[in-house]
């Protein structure tokens, strides 16, 4: 069954995407991630390491007449992320098959970039991202431990690039018979960068 999702701000409850066991972005990060990227009609944009595809379903939804790339190499993830395009029947997501950096290759140049996984080769989405972009273009990384947001902040500081770092904590009530405790998320680093040039190029 199709679910609608009437509004056009971002953050769709998580229990109206198909998710299996594939991890997926919280509603809450993929708020603050989907505002960082700064998203605009007709861009294109890159959802590298896609998952379930909730980010590339959000993304899509704010560009128009735009397309969301989603790259994942896990065939169980591919699935998934194209039950969810059906589910909120898009039109303007292609699902890539393969591993980043090599996959990302024959693609159009985006304005906007994703990374929510990267199969160890993040490095060379970075290099292969400073070749690629235009001045302007935004990229936003989702880091979930400490040793990954080290290796980005070490090599996004070899580049001349605007970076922001926020840490997003989120805490949900949750209902246990006639009381509600706190139920804590894990915290999510989130980089934001804007290659150098004029904001909202790329």
């Amino acid at each position: 069954m199709r679910k609608s999702w009437p509004y056009t701000t971002p953050g769709i409850p998580d229990e109206f995407f198909i998710r299996g066991d594939i991890p997926m972005t919280k509603e809450e990060v993929r708020t603050v991630t989907l505002a960082k990227a700064r998203l605009g009609p007709g861009q294109v944009v890159w959802d590298i390491g896609s998952g379930t595809g909730s980010l590339a379903i959000e993304a899509a939804r704010l560009i128009g007449n735009g397309t969301v790339y989603a790259i994942e190499q896990n065939p169980v993830a591919r699935e998934l992320i194209r039950k969810n395009i059906y589910q909120f029947d898009l039109k303007n997501i292609e699902v890539i098959e393969g591993r980043a950096p090599e996959a990302l290759l024959p693609l159009p140049v985006p304005q906007r970039v994703f990374i929510g996984g990267s199969g160890g080769k993040l490095e060379e989405i970075i290099n292969l991202l400073q070749i690629r972009l235009n001045p302007g273009a935004r990229v936003v990384i989702n880091a979930l431990t400490l040793e990954t947001l080290t290796r980005i902040l070490v090599l996004l500081d070899q580049l001349p690039w605007k970076k922001e770092v926020v840490q997003v904590s989120v805490t949900r009530a949750v209902s246990r018979g006639n009381y509600h405790l706190l139920h804590a998320l894990n915290p999510v680093w989130i980089i934001a960068v804007q290659k150098e040039g004029d904001e909202g190029g790329g």
